[in-house]
């Protein structure tokens, strides 16, 4: 059980890094207050094998009637996949990405929505950025300096997520071995190295909490372990840039109630300082975060 006195615990042997600043940025013209107002960043799945049946979107025009909805929710971003990322999801090429996601970026663009890109692949990121990309929601690490070099050149913005493998498709086990947050601030510190030596200086960071490594199936291990990466966000926050989270479902524990984990989610993300909250729930999200300012 979470107590109280955890909480408190956390902050006493953390205390200095509570109150970390992070770097704030504009993305399509939109400048974003990080330190003193979080993001909502709305998803639409443009593939079939999403499980999270109420963002899915098999037209195009049906994507970008989502978007607009999610625009009226009160989301600052609009978060666009062609590949789930479930293990046993088919795979989609780059062509195949490229057919779902040009047409819906393009629209939403005309709409004035800020857009993000959920790929790994260098080939759906340049042209999703010649489309209007705003953002790459960076769910790899291999040819990591050609990314960074295509999103800095088209002034857009990065989320670097936490991948113990080659890309999200393609993990295995999950290191419990260690705090997690040290083994996640040493991948950063050299991703970010990295990406700001190609002249990239728009950054997310991601700790990854949604992704499927196969002993984390075990739901109390894997719920357990995203309550204290939550908690322990504010840590990562030290290094400079803010922190984005995608909230997740442990649906084994809410059953028919699996729309309201990710508000759940949502206050220990925002107790941890977390920036960009990546929602299938915008407008619950919303809410929990404007109840949580009146405090």
């Amino acid at each position: 059980m979470l107590r109280l006195e955890d909480l408190a615990e956390l902050l006493d042997q953390n205390r200095a890094m509570a109150s970390a600043p992070v770097k704030e940025f504009s993305i399509g013209g939109t400048q974003f207050a990080f330190n003193t107002r979080p993001a909502i960043m709305g998803v639409v799945n443009l593939s079939p094998d999403s499980w999270y049946r109420e963002s899915i979107c098999l037209t195009a025009g049906a994507a970008v009637a989502r978007g607009k909805v999610l625009r009226a929710q009160g989301a600052d971003i609009v978060d666009l996949g062609a590949e789930s990322t479930l293990a046993q999801a088919a795979r989609v090429d780059d062509s195949g990405q490229n057919s779902r996601l040009l047409p819906v970026i393009k629209e939403l663009r005309a709409a004035d929505l800020l857009v993000s890109v959920e790929t790994y692949s260098p080939a759906v990121t340049r042209a999703c950025l010649e489309a209007g990309a705003n953002l790459l929601n960076l769910t790899g690490t291999d040819g990591s300096d050609e990314l960074f070099r295509m999103v800095a050149a088209h002034d857009a913005a990065v989320i670097l997520c936490y991948v113990q493998g080659k890309n999200v498709r393609d993990v295995g086990d999950f290191d419990l071995s260690a705090d997690p947050m040290e083994r996640m601030r040493e991948y950063f510190s050299r991703q970010l190295e990295t990406a700001r030596r190609q002249g990239l200086e728009k950054i997310f960071l991601d700790p990854g909490l949604g992704f499927y490594y196969r002993n984390l199936q075990d739901s109390a291990v894997r719920v357990r372990h995203q309550m204290k990466v939550f908690l322990n966000t504010f840590r990562l926050r030290t290094l400079g840039f803010p922190i984005c989270h995608a909230l997740p479902h442990a649906f084994e524990f809410f059953g028919d109630e699996v729309r309201c984990a990710e508000p759940f989610f949502a206050v220990l993300a925002a107790l941890g300082k977390t920036d960009l909250f990546r929602t299938h729930e915008v407008p619950r999200i919303k809410a929990v975060l404007e109840t949580m300012k009146v405090f």
